[in-house]
Order: C-alpha cells, then sequence, then structure tokens
C-alpha cells in the first residue's frame, strides 16, 4: 500500500456548518470592528488637522504681538526722552 492510497481510503472530513457559521461571524464581526475603528482615527484626525491650524494661526498672532510690543517701546521710549 503507497501513501496515495492510504489518502484514497482516509474518510472525507467535513465541517460542521455550526463551525463555519461561526467563522463566518467571527470575521465579519471583525471587519465591523476594523472599520467603526478607522472611522474613529480619522474622526481624531480632522480634529487634530483643525487644532493645528489653529496653533499656526496663534504662532502667527504671538508674532505679531511681539513686533506691536517692540514698537510700542520705541514709540514710549522716544516720548520719554527729554527735549
Amino acid at each position: 500500500m503507497t501513501v496515495i492510497d492510504t489518502f484514497r481510503q482516509a474518510p472525507e472530513r467535513k465541517l460542521p456548518a455550526a463551525l463555519v457559521a461561526a467563522f463566518l461571524l467571527q470575521t465579519a464581526g471583525a471587519l465591523f470592528w476594523a472599520g467603526s475603528a478607522a472611522e474613529r482615527i480619522a474622526g481624531l484626525e480632522r480634529i487634530v488637522a483643525s487644532d493645528q491650524a489653529a496653533i499656526e494661526k496663534v504662532a502667527v498672532l504671538e508674532e505679531q504681538v511681539k513686533s506691536i510690543r517692540e514698537s510700542l517701546d520705541r514709540i514710549e521710549t522716544k516720548l520719554d526722552r527729554p527735549e
């Protein structure tokens, strides 16, 4: 008897329908979970992007305020000089 004959004589093994259904349900659940997680991540990325724009605007405003303060200091210095 050869190996091929042994495989031919082996009984066919079938998976129970309940096991197949369980695998399918688990796979569907995992895909659903991954999709909802991806949507939450995308939402958080949008929030971070809008916050980043606000941070950049604040940085620009800080530079403008610094420049205005320097100008004001120069003006005050000129006004304080006795003539």
